[in-house]
């Protein structure tokens, strides 16, 4: 057979391991955590495979369907899943990436997590959603000994147990979160689902939910409507004498992207329930469980931005037109190196939010995470664009991976919070705790002698300083110079001058938002250093 023709066609990038093929985060792995190498290697190797991305590719191509009824028109609520989303949550689970970062005290361990977590969602992004509430719960729960204790090893499990039993059969389990409501939105105040107090002390929930996550979970956050005020709830698929709890999935939500994980809408009939926290407090409750959430929404988003960039820059490599090399072409050349920035940019970000979270540091977690959702899930859904718009053709077409990338993109930045929302967060947290963005802004400042950087970061400070009111207007630039400033002083401590010269040249120019906009002289050396 003549193959002649197919001399010029290049496949998707597999079969390469995820970790040592991407020399930036190899070096931060081993000053943040180098324990985690040899198992983390491993698992790329693992990730990379032609198998993992078939896995990858069935899940989402044959998503999660609901049965709700039996043969005999008994209420089931049985969702049915393609066996490689099990093998996907198998693999996911085996890391013990889920409760990695609370088992132990070992130093490094939430930039370990953050690298799995990392390398995971650049092959499938569908199964981080039920390992990230899962993994949220945990802080929330174990203040509450008599609810965590019986389920600590379930939860810490590295097993996947996909069984529909009560939680005291299973070895492992999963939990998900049910907040949204249609006629609030965001707006978390107007829950209306009720929950009444019974005798016993537990409470029944009634009401419904416009999006209720991973509906397979063995059990549920539920923020509820008490007499106090709105209460979070632990809500579990089975009652405690071993019935099905009075939920009823009403319909799965044909969703844009995030196709191999199911999101759905219920209602409950006097659901069986405990309070998780204070009465009245549920919405303090969940916000503190956003956090987490939100710190894996930007690792989720870096993992995009890394899977579209390789594959783009893998194909710009092998790929000819007009007589040479796509990456040996200037404006192409550009572009990606751009999109290696943006990538690297993300990546050393996201670990240092790992970092803020370990160590508990309020600026990196309260001020520094919801800014930092913003701009890298933004990010994520531009460059998706621009990666696909790299293969031309061949990207928009559902048989390769950037197509599945480019539907994926938009949830990050509408899960848990917006971008207005994550705007407006910046500004609550900056008014509630000014010392702290002031001493964040003095860190920033004493790990750059970029003069660009400088000058941001001193309009930052005049505009704290400034009327609170007419910053509202102001708040996605206020998040916007924020990160940017934090990822430039990264780039410079961590990557190298090359890397961060290009970085501050870029994005404290005068370009604009597009990519490729400023050509960099550096280009080439660039782009070797971003795929080895």
């Amino acid at each position: 057979m003549d193959t002649t023709s197919d001399a010029n066609l290049v496949d998707d990038w597999v079969d390469h391991n995820l970790l040592s093929t991407d020399p930036a985060l190899l070096a931060a792995l081993r000053e943040a955590a180098p324990q985690a190498l040899e198992p983390l290697s491993r698992y790329g190797e693992l990730l990379g495979s032609t198998a993992t991305a078939r896995l990858a590719r069935e899940a989402n191509r044959q998503g999660p369907q609901l049965r709700q009824l039996d043969a005999r028109g008994r209420r089931i609520d049985q969702l049915d899943f393609h066996p490689a989303w099990h093998e996907l949550l198998t693999l996911l689970r085996g890391q013990g990436l889920i409760a990695a970062p609370f088992d132990s005290d070992t130093p490094g361990r939430w930039s370990a997590f953050a690298a799995g977590f990392y390398l995971h969602g650049q092959v499938e992004a569908g199964s981080l959603c039920p390992a990230t509430m899962t993994q949220a719960a945990i802080p929330l729960l174990r203040r509450q000994p008599e609810l965590f204790e019986p389920l600590r090893a379930r939860l810490f499990s590295r097993e996947h147990d996909a069984r529909d039993l009560p939680i005291a059969a299973k070895s492992a389990i999963w939990v998900g979160m049910g907040m949204t409501e249609k006629q609030g939105g965001s707006d978390l105040r107007r829950v209306q689902t009720t929950a009444t107090e019974q005798p016993d002390g537990s409470w029944q929930i009634s009401g419904h939910k416009w999006f209720f996550s991973a509906p397979d979970s063995d059990a549920h956050l539920v923020l509820a409507r008490a007499p106090a005020g709105p209460t979070c709830f632990w809500l579990p698929r089975y009652r405690p004498d071993g019935s099905r709890n009075a939920v009823q999935v009403l319909r799965l939500k044909d969703k844009l992207g995030n196709r191999s994980n199911a999101s759905s809408e219920v209602e409950f009939h006097g659901a069986w329930a405990q309070r998780v926290g204070e009465e009245g407090r549920g919405i303090a409750t969940l916000v503190e469980m956003a956090g987490y959430t939100r710190l894996n929404c930007v690792i989720g988003s870096a993992a995009l931005l890394r899977a579209g960039l390789v594959q783009a820059l893998h194909n710009a490599r092998h790929r000819q037109a007009f007589g040479r090399r796509l990456v040996d072409q200037p404006l192409m050349q550009t572009v990606l190196a751009d999109l290696a920035l943006e990538s690297e940019a993300a990546m050393r970000l996201m670990l240092r939010l790992a970092r803020g979270f370990e160590h508990g540091e309020p600026a990196w977690q309260r001020l520094m995470t919801p800014a930092a959702k913003l701009w890298v899930c933004k990010r994520a859904v531009e460059c998706s664009g621009e990666a696909m718009e790299l293969l031309g053709g061949n990207g928009y077409v559902e048989d390769g991976v950037l197509a599945r990338l480019y539907r994926e993109a938009p949830v990050n930045s509408i899960w848990e919070g917006s971008g207005n929302v994550m705007a407006l967060d910046v500004l609550r947290a900056m008014a509630r705790e000014p010392a702290v963005a002031l001493a964040l802004l003095d860190e920033l400042h004493a790990g750059s002698d970029d003069a660009p950087v400088c000058a941001a970061l001193d309009r930052l400070r005049q505009r704290l300083a400034g009327d609170p009111a007419a910053l509202e207007p102001q708040a996605r630039r206020i998040a916007q110079e924020l990160v940017l400033c934090a990822q430039a002083v990264l780039m410079r401590q961590q990557a190298g001058t090359v890397a961060a010269d290009a970085f501050v040249q870029t994005r404290f120019g005068d370009g604009g938002r597009l990519l490729g906009t400023q050509p960099l002289a550096q280009a080439g050396a660039l782009l070797d250093a971003a795929l080895s």
